[in-house]
């Protein structure tokens, strides 16, 4: 058994917090700026669904996060799991039982307090509607049930080993709703009747418009990791949708908004000269790669995805299409990933070992340059969302990266929503994207998924180093299975890292106090903006 009052080590991670830029003009001496009473953020896209069950884009989850608190934080630096709602947690060997001992005093924002029952209630309907919430049924596999030993200690009970919980108590998806939200269908939650234990309420969502939330004045249970635990800084959020790049930068400028998200590369010297802050991180999990479809002919032929990854200077692609805000992939999990590992010497270019590998499996240049084997076209099929603004020229300069070797992407986009629908049909050889959260238990998720990921991955070294991270609270142990992993998926190609996705903000010259969290994600509770 493993107790921590505070929280525990689950790894060590590179967290990276980059501020750059001039942060704005001081007051006059003698003068005390006066904070504005709201704080105005510009969203790239709109939410869609503000549920924090649900919400897994950046859009989606910055206004949800404001209005649920978690049973733990996580230190973005450290990767340590600390207190929030839970003052302590305890853990059997098994990784079978996870004990929380509850905050005195905390209560939802409709008055209800918040205890173990409530802890039960949040767990058991996740589980009850979990065809309309994944995203957080995922962190759940063999629930049980979660037991009431007192008003203040709830003890959550699995049929199988399931060590990433831990980690996963500190995300917005197991945030904490209180009953009358419980009591309302996922889908009628994506826009209203949200009523949480966070530091803001919601006071409306309009679709394409803005999210609009209120402070809550009583609010005194904020995360240990926070120097402020009590009421939020400001007094009103506004979340304002602007999906035009150059609209949303043109808004901060104008002070129209405090701060932005979404800041595409091309814009960050610009704003950087003009004074205003980036603010950024690289975003832990899944990096940006070609995941192949083990289940095609041509996804599962070793030797074309070797090819294809040696194919690839990602240097290359980060200089001509991202900033000097993104890295290039070292590994298949992003460097402020705990369990992460540097396997950058085996993701380097050379084009001249990718056409061996292909010409000794047999695959021969045709008159286009494009290679042929036994009348088959070297086409891979190759399916990418168009949630990230970038994501189309990289591909793009990927393509001409993987003629060179006589492969051919065929580059076919889809909305992110509909992206899995596609991967579901098995029609397909190469799927582009990233996931993030900071724990290594990301890739079972995304190559397995106990046998249901869309991959077809039959590899018994892979499936073992993947699950065995289930199975033990011993954190070297978890590493050592991550690492192995790493190196099976890279020496593999089973996935092809190319870069890390990286959260950039721009802030206003008297705008402070966003703060990343461990899923390079925001928190506000601090944000804060004085009058120019």
């Amino acid at each position: 058994m493993i107790t921590k009052r505070i929280g525990g080590v689950i790894g060590t991670a590179v967290a990276a917090l980059l501020v750059v830029g001039c942060g704005g003009n001081g007051a006059a001496p003698g003068d005390e700026p006066t904070t504005k009473s709201d704080f105005s953020f510009a969203l790239a896209s709109d939410p869609s669904c503000i549920n924090p069950r649900v919400a897994g884009n950046n859009d989606g989850a910055y206004p949800a996060r404001q209005l649920v608190d978690s049973l733990t934080d996580q230190d973005p630096e450290t990767g340590r799991i600390v207190g929030w709602l839970a003052t302590k947690y305890a853990v059997n060997s098994a990784a079978t039982r996870f004990t929380f001992t509850l905050r005195d005093g905390v209560t939802f924002s409709d008055g209800t307090a918040f205890d173990a029952t409530s802890v039960k209630q949040n767990f058991d309907e996740i589980v009850r509607n979990g065809a309309e919430q994944p995203q957080s049924l995922q962190f759940l596999a063999g629930y049980q049930r979660t037991v009431v030993v007192s008003d203040r200690v709830a003890r959550v009970e699995f049929s199988e080993p399931n060590a990433q919980f831990l980690q996963a108590t500190a995300s917005h998806f197991l945030g904490m709703l209180a009953p009358s939200s419980l009591k309302t269908p996922p889908a009628d939650r994506c826009a209203g009747h949200l009523v949480g234990t966070g530091p803001y309420t919601l006071d409306h969502y309009t679709k394409n418009t803005e999210v609009v939330e209120n402070r809550r004045n009583d609010y005194r249970w904020g995360s240990s990791l926070w120097d402020n635990k009590g009421a939020a800084l400001s007094a009103k959020l506004i979340f304002k949708v602007i999906p035009e790049s150059g609209v949303r930068t043109g808004a901060l400028k104008s002070g129209q908004v405090d701060a932005i998200g979404g800041v595409p590369p091309q814009d960050e010297a610009g704003l950087k000269s003009s004074g205003f802050t980036l603010q950024s991180r690289p975003n832990p999990g899944q990096v940006f790669s070609l995941v192949a479809n083990e289940k095609s002919a041509i996804g599962r032929d070793t030797a074309v995805r070797q090819a294809l990854s040696k194919a690839i200077d990602r240097q290359a692609v980060v200089k001509a299409v991202l900033s000097p805000s993104y890295h290039p992939a070292t590994s298949t999990l992003a460097r402020t990933t705990p369990g992460w590992t540097d396997l950058s010497s085996e993701l380097t270019v050379d084009q001249a070992a990718g056409r061996k590998l292909l010409d000794r499996a047999g695959w021969k240049v045709g008159p286009d340059g494009i290679r042929t084997k036994a009348g088959k076209r070297l086409q891979l099929k190759s399916y990418w969302s168009t949630n990230f603004n970038p994501n189309q020229a990289a591909l793009e300069l990927i393509q001409q990266q993987a003629k060179a070797v006589g492969i051919e992407l065929d580059l076919n986009s889809t909305p992110i929503g509909e992206l899995q629908a596609k991967l579901k049909t098995g029609d397909f050889d190469l799927s582009w994207g990233n996931s993030t959260r900071p724990d290594p238990d990301i890739l079972r998720n995304v190559y397995w998924q106990n046998g249901n990921a869309a991959y077809g991955i039959t590899d018994p070294k892979l499936i073992k180093s993947l699950t065995a991270q289930q199975e033990t609270i011993d954190q070297r142990r978890r590493s050592g299975y991550a690492a192995q992993a790493q190196k099976i998926i890279v020496q593999q190609a089973y996935g092809i890292p190319v870069f890390e996705l990286t959260t950039v903000l721009g802030l206003g010259q008297h705008a402070t106090g966003i703060r990343f969290d461990s899923y390079s994600r925001l928190q506000f509770h601090d944000a804060k903006a004085t009058e120019g």
